[in-house]
This record gives C-alpha cells, sequence and structure tokens, in this order.
C-alpha cells in the first residue's frame, strides 16, 4: 500500500506572526534576531521574509552581514513566549487531521494520511483546507508537501513556498527530485556536499543513477541512506518527533565575549532551564550532558560526562556543565558562546522531578 504523508512548513514563521500583529510591516523586509546595532552587533538571524531574502540575507547569516546588505530592514528581536502559543495553535490544528502526527520544531509538522486517504487528489484537497483553516484561524501561511515518505514530503514543501502546495505521486519520484542538487535532502549541506562533490555525486539523479553498493562503498551508511531517499524507500514512521530525536541542545551568543563568571553563569542557568523545559514536558531522561565553548577567535571546544543510570534533574544537570566549564576556568582568552546538549534518552512517561520551578514558554 502506498503511503501518503504531508510535511506541513510555516512559511517565514517569527517574521509572518510579526507582520500579522503589525500589518505595517507587510510587503518590507523583516529580520528576526540579533539586535544589527547599526552593523556592529552580534549574533544571527533567527528568520527572515521573502522580502529579505531578495537582498540575500537567510538564516543563521551574522546580524553585521546582513545590516550591510539590508540597512533599511525591520529588525526585530524573537519574541519567544508570542512564537510558542502560535505554534501550538498551529500544531493542535494539524492534529485534528491525523492520529499519525509529528511535530517537528516549532513551525514544521507531519501528518500520515494513508489510513484516510489512499488518493492523492483527496490528498491534496485536505492539504487546502488546512491552509486555509491557518489561514483564517491564526493568520499566517503554511507550505505543504505531499509524498510517499516523509524526506520526499519534505522536500516538496519547500518547492512552491510561499503558500504553496506539492503533490510528488510514487511514479513521478525520479521525475520531481533527479535534477535537484544534492543539498535539497534532508541532512546534506554545505559542507557535506563536498564529499559527494568530489566523488561525482552532484545531483540526486546522480543518487538515482549510482548503484547501492558503489553507493555503501563510497559514503557507508550514509550513502545507504541517501539512496534510499533518492529512491523512494524511506521508509520511517510518522510519530511524536522525542522519540526519534537523539538529544535536545541550546546555545547563546554573547554580545561581547567575556570571561566575567557571573554573566557566564547566568547565561549557563538560562540555557539549562530552557532545555529541561523540553525534557520535562516530554518525559525524557538522559544519560550524557555536554557543554559547548566557543572562544574569541572561534575556536570551539566540548565537554561531556555520562552517568550509568538516566537522569532527569535541572540542578545535576547544571552542575555537571559547571564542573565541565572548569577546564577553560582559567582560559585567557574570553568567551563568545555557550551550549548545552542532553543526549542517550530515555522515554518515560512515569519519569517525574521534585523540586521544579515553572519555567517562561519559550
Amino acid at each position: 500500500m502506498n503511503r501518503i504523508i504531508l510535511h506541513c512548513d510555516l512559511d517565514c514563521f517569527f517574521a509572518a506572526v510579526e507582520i500579522r500583529d503589525n500589518p505595517q510591516y507587510k510587503n518590507k523586509p523583516v529580520i528576526i534576531g540579533a539586535d544589527p546595532k547599526e552593523g556592529k552587533g552580534r549574533g544571527v538571524i533567527a528568520t527572515c521574509n521573502y522580502e529579505a531574502r531578495e537582498y540575500g540575507l537567510h538564516s543563521a547569516m551574522p546580524i553585521s552581514q546582513a545590516f550591510k546588505r539590508c540597512p533599511h530592514g525591520i529588525y526585530l528581536r524573537p519574541n519567544g513566549e508570542k512564537y510558542y502559543k502560535v505554534s501550538k495553535e498551529v500544531m493542535n490544528i494539524l492534529e485534528t487531521y491525523s492520529d499519525e502526527f509529528q511535530k517537528v520544531g516549532t513551525d514544521e509538522a507531519y501528518l500520515e494520511l494513508t489510513n484516510i486517504t489512499n488518493d492523492y487528489v483527496e490528498a491534496e484537497k485536505i492539504a487546502k483546507e488546512i491552509q486555509k483553516e491557518i489561514l483564517a484561524k491564526i493568520g499566517i501561511t503554511i507550505s505543504i508537501g505531499i509524498a510517499p515518505i516523509k524526506s520526499l514530503a519534505k522536500i516538496a514543501s519547500d518547492e512552491n513556498k510561499p503558500n504553496g502546495i506539492t503533490v510528488v505521486k510514487p511514479q513521478n519520484i525520479h521525475d520531481f527530485v533527479k535534477d535537484m542538487d544534492i543539498t535539497r535532502i534532508p541532512g546534506i549541506g554545505k559542507k557535506t556536499k563536498v564529499y559527494f562533490y568530489k566523488k561525482g555525486i552532484k545531483t540526486i539523479g546522480d543518487i538515482i543513477n549510482t548503484k547501492l553498493p558503489i553507493m555503501i562503498e563510497l559514503f557507508g551508511k550514509h550513502g545507504r541512506w541517501i539512496w534510499k531517499v533518492a529512491n523512494g524507500l524511506d521508509d520511517r514512521k510518522v510519530k511524536e518527533f522525542v522519540e526519534e530525536r537523539k538529544s535536545i541542545s541550546a546555545e547563546r551568543t554573547f554580545y561581547e565575549d567575556t570571561n566575567d563568571f557571573s554573566v557566564i553563569m547566568k547565561k549557563l542557568e538560562d540555557i539549562n532551564n530552557k532545555i529541561h523545559k523540553s525534557v520535562i514536558k516530554h518525559h525524557i531522561s538522559y544519560r550524557t550532558i555536554t557543554l559547548k565553548i566557543r572562544l574569541t577567535g572561534f575556536e570551539t571546544y566540548t565537554r561531556s560526562k555520562s552517568y550509568d543510570l538516566p537522569i532527569q534533574d535541572q540542578s545535576t544537570a547544571l552542575k555537571t556543565v559547571l564542573d565541565l566549564y572548569k577546564d577553560f576556568k582559567d582560559n585567557k582568552k574570553k568567551i563568545r558562546l555557550l551550549g548545552i546538549k542532553l543526549s542517550n534518552f530515555n522515554r518515560n512517561n512515569k519519569v517525574k522531578q521534585t523540586n521544579l520551578v515553572e519555567f517562561a514558554k519559550i
């Protein structure tokens, strides 16, 4: 039986919410991220609308570079609480369309319609209903990809943005992807693609035309994975995202490099609070805690500690991070970025934690 999977992707989510709430921003370049400080700001773009992208701006671009390219843009700091609320409203709508639902971050979700319909025409009608309901109730747009596997549905959702619907039927998979750059496959970025380019693999069509044993010989398990995606053989299920995730992390860049321990301590506490909000909500325990530090000059280091048994304890995690930080305490270079990652998950719906504080929504 052919599967029918929808990948729903909110268009320029943060920026779309701000434009919805501030109509005067419509048709103007809107950039969400760090304060540009007249081109001297630190940090990066979280997202920007399509008007801003016409100036070459994109997510993760240094905010100082963005300001140079688009000094007249509307630069806004992220409003995490508002975005969290809107995301929850959208996800509540999406969940009503299928019991097989998987949220991916704040602005993406998968829906499996296989048990609802085996007709792609009907699936497209459902996608249009989703778009209309979200626009009417939430006031923002969403692009949707429809395909027999998750990875292709995700590729398809990006094909006709904004507010587009792209359908990829099983018999059309090869024609749809063959001329695309391999970076369209989820998990292959600008750095990774270099290894494939060196072996003559530049388009998804090149993958299709390469036999599986050769892909495995050249690229190992990763080669097997992208070959399966290119040939429509991704059999991953649609399920709640935390069951698939192998880690939860967060990081923050300082406005100015610092070696002030009180400032560093406060930042680590904030990051720790944020990621524990997620693990507590989803009843996740973990065994490994990792500290990430980036120094002046972009030197980046990680230190980790693993426990024999899974834990879910905010205080223990912070104490562990501070112990790991001791390796850098006497370093003469200042710190530019800090991050914390929790991994080696164990999910248990009965996990409880005492002495929790109520965290602000993000």
